[in-house]
């Protein structure tokens, strides 16, 4: 602000700028400092303006192209352009409502020509044809616009929660997908894993058959040369027999298994014997 001392002199504060008349007619720009004025002369401080950046913030309704009501808020950030501040002082007397009315002018006019989604990515787009507006008319009235910010995009409330419901379902079908590929791949291993715990399983098998089949024709050779007068199916009955009772103990040994019911008695391992030898003797036959 400028303060006069004796009515001679008067300072300018720090980014400000004094418009000075001289009886009643602009006569200079005063910069931030010390001035003599001259009042028997007529020259007096007609005002001062602030060089400083201000903010304004508008708040804009308007409809879009697919007939959704939103609401744009713009922050204009503005200065006086020192050099023109006369302008400035004599040319606008409400600077703020200028640049408002611009505003509505340049949004209303080209938003309505907009989807809804496309105002939300080209929300830029809108504030850089707002800029150029209001450079163009503002420049002549001693203004500068810095930066025009499209701060926010507000839809009617049902279109929020309609967009909502939308971004949801979308995130949701997203989801189910992957949890079904997910799955998808956890079978599959899944399979492929049993599959060869399977075909380990086989060959373990195969390998302890081939094993006690070759341990048993050992022990019949063993036996055959150790005692003589014996023949290969009395030494086989014999370990038949042998594993029979081996099979009953571990039977009665486990606690937790299941009760079995088995005939019993050295005729039925007889009887078993006979009958896995006549299967593979007619198992042998059929081949041929």
């Amino acid at each position: 602000m400028a303060s006069a001392f004796f009515l001679l002199c008067g300072c300018v504060d720090q980014a400000s700028v004094a418009v000075v008349e001289k009886w009643g007619r602009f006569l200079r720009l005063a910069e931030p400092g010390l001035h003599f004025f001259n009042p028997f002369a007529g020259e007096c401080v007609a005002g001062t303006l602030s060089t400083r950046v201000q903010s304004l913030d508008v708040r804009v309704e308007t409809k879009t192209k697919d007939n959704v009501f939103v609401q744009l808020i713009c922050t204009i950030q503005y200065r006086v352009v020192k050099e023109h501040a006369d302008d400035a002082f004599y040319e606008l007397q409400n600077p703020q409502q200028q640049i408002q009315a611009y505003v509505f002018d340049v949004v209303r006019a080209l938003v309505p020509r907009m989807n809804l989604d496309d105002l939300f990515e080209q929300k830029n787009d809108v504030a850089k044809a707002v800029l150029e507006e209001l450079e163009k008319v503002m420049g002549d009235y001693g203004y500068s616009i810095e930066h025009i910010l499209m701060v926010d995009i507000i839809p009617d409330a049902a279109v929020r929660r309609a967009m909502n419901e939308i971004n949801a379902a979308q995130r949701l079908q997203l989801a189910s997908v992957y949890k079904g590929e997910a799955e998808k791949i956890l079978l599959v291993k899944k399979a492929e894993a049993e599959a060869e715990a399977k075909h380990l399983s086989g060959v373990g098998i195969a390998r302890q058959r081939q094993a006690i089949t070759d341990g048993l024709r050992e022990n019949i050779l063993n036996f055959s040369h150790s005692v003589s007068g014996t023949s290969a199916k009395e030494v086989m009955d014999l370990i038949m027999v042998t594993q029979y009772f081996d099979t009953i103990k571990e039977l009665g040994d486990g606690s937790k298994n299941t009760t079995v019911f088995i005939p019993h008695g050295p005729g039925h391992v007889k009887d078993i014997s006979e009958q896995i030898r006549n299967g593979m003797m007619e198992a042998s036959s059929s081949n041929v």
